[in-house]
């Protein structure tokens, strides 16, 4: 059985509510799950996520810390069993193992919120907007280097709060949506002029952050006639079960559409495979025939086999059919490019057949020199993760080019959240988004974060639109995640610290007096 209600001082009883009870408490955190899970991606019910929080705030509300542990992992459970179901469609045991260390990871960013200061700015429930911004960044960063799809971040993107991304990147978009959240639930926790007190306290720290955010602008220099190519086709199959020749020439066909001169064609993702290099291959003089025909820049993903594994590359190729310049994909996907512990796995699942070679990991900077200007590109999974374009919009890219594959998924769910990353990229770092799929989502983003066009899931289709390009560099873009991840660990710490200080200086006192 968990915890019940933590005491209180009798200042604290009469600023805000008592704890309600153990069967409530349960029931909201379970509808705070559900609330998030509604939230994400491709429903996108942006509102459902501070509702959880609100939710969250009143269950956590005078709790002990075993209680908030029960209770978040509780909320971890709903949201990421819902959320994470696709996996199943790949292995089940490792479902189960990620949605369950999801929610571990959740319960414990929920039991940092402290107890003291119910009531106060300082403390309690105030804190769990500052915990959930410390669970965003944790999932950036861990486990396999990152794992940010089940990101509460990509829910926003239609909400007001996606406005404050230019000056602090998800983490702050998080930090207001939860700080909305709680203000609330405010309403119903506090009394008397304390109420008034909250309820201001989190319009300001919600408005303040939107306002600035919403004048950040980057400078335009110019526009490209874009066409972005999607060749359709089956969905569901992993790539060692398709025939790669068929995937390349559902491109061609499409690509075989464009009329007169673009200035810029963007092919998806690993659509065309060679043994070695591109170089000097059949399929590069494919390539630079469309190139030359169209007299435009193209790039295209190649998945380059080698005895080590294999590479996948971006490569760009000039109006005249010449190689101009390629990216290697850094930011692997685990399980899908490559396999984790694979001598130990190899031992006890056949997972590894799924993945038999593991791609290397690339090196070079996330930017190809083209010339109609520095092309900014992130291959796939790496959209998720912000330091990936932040790299290439520091070394120059006026726009950023996401080339993708989620073929493998059969559910809508991986594609949408793609392009929830795509636009919140877009909003953070004030540049377009060109991407390309080879059976959806293709998609062509302002650096607003309005997606002007999108394809249908497993539909050929070929969009063509004017995108401006853009230099200069946003708030966020110059600070990154670092002072963010800085001031809410600080800021969480923080009544602990406080309370450190009122103890020490209490028994200095006792010392005194006894002098």
């Amino acid at each position: 059985m968990i915890d019940d209600a933590a005491p209180r001082q009798a200042s604290d009883r009469r600023a805000a509510r008592p704890a309600v009870p153990l069967p409530a408490a349960v029931s909201l955190a379970v509808a705070a799950g559900a609330a998030w899970a509604l939230a994400a991606p491709p429903r996108s019910w942006w509102p459902l996520l501070p509702a959880g929080v609100a939710a969250l705030t009143i269950a956590l509300h005078g709790r002990r810390l075993r209680a908030r542990l029960v209770l978040g992992g509780l909320t971890g459970l709903v949201l990421y069993a819902w959320t994470l179901a696709w996996l199943t469609g790949f292995a089940v045991p490792g479902y189960v193992g990620v949605a369950l260390l999801e929610a571990a990871m959740l319960a414990v960013a929920v039991a940092l919120v402290p107890t003291a200061g119910i009531g106060r700015w300082s403390g309690g429930w105030w804190g769990l907007p500052v915990a959930l911004v410390l669970l965003d960044a944790a999932q950036a960063r861990f486990p396999f280097g990152g794992f940010p799809l089940p990101s509460l971040v990509l829910s926003q993107l239609d909400g007001p709060f996606a406005l404050a991304a230019p000056l602090g990147g998800s983490l702050l978009v998080t930090a207001l949506a939860a700080t909305a959240g709680v203000g609330l639930a405010a309403v119903f926790l506090t009394r008397g002029s304390r109420r008034l007190v909250s309820v201001g306290i989190a319009a300001v720290v919600v408005g303040a952050p939107l306002a600035a955010g919403s004048a950040v602008t980057t400078t335009p220099t110019g526009s490209l006639d874009a066409d972005v190519v999607q060749g359709g086709g089956p969905r569901g199959l992993r790539a060692v079960f398709t025939n790669p020749q068929d995937t390349t020439d559902r491109q061609y066909a499409v690509a075989e559409q464009i009329t007169g001169s673009p200035d810029l064609v963007l092919f998806p993702e690993a659509v065309i495979s060679v043994p070695g290099s591109i170089a000097g291959s059949a399929a590069e003089s494919r390539v630079a025939d469309l190139a030359r025909m169209l007299d435009a820049p193209v790039v295209v993903g190649v998945a380059e086999s080698q005895d080590a594994g294999f590479r996948n590359v971006a490569v760009l190729y000039g109006p005249d059919g010449t190689l101009l310049d390629r990216y290697e994909k850094k930011h692997r996907v685990p399980f899908g490019e490559y396999i984790p512990g694979r001598a130990l796995l190899e031992r006890v699942t056949d997972l590894t057949a799924l993945v038999p070679r593991d791609a290397i990991v690339g090196e070079g900077v996330a930017l190809l020199d083209s010339p109609v200007g520095a092309l900014g590109v992130v291959i796939s999974y790496e959209v998720l993760f912000a330091d990936r374009v932040r790299e290439a919009v520091l070394a120059g890219g006026e726009i950023v080019l996401v080339p993708t594959n989620a073929a493998s998924y059969v559910t809508e769910e991986v594609p949408a959240i793609e392009v929830a990353a795509a636009r919140l990229r877009a909003r953070e770092f004030g540049r377009a988004v060109l991407q390309s799929a080879p059976t959806g989502y293709s998609a062509v983003v302002l650096p607003d974060g309005r997606v002007v066009a999108q394809t249908e899931l497993g539909a050929p289709g070929l969009l063509r639109e004017t995108v401006p390009l853009y230099t200069g560099l946003t708030p966020y873009t110059r600070l990154g995640d670092l002072p963010f991840v800085a001031l809410a660990g600080f800021t969480l710490l923080a009544p602990a610290l406080a309370g450190e200080v009122r103890r020490r200086r209490a028994l200095q006192r006792q010392c005194d007096d006894r002098q």
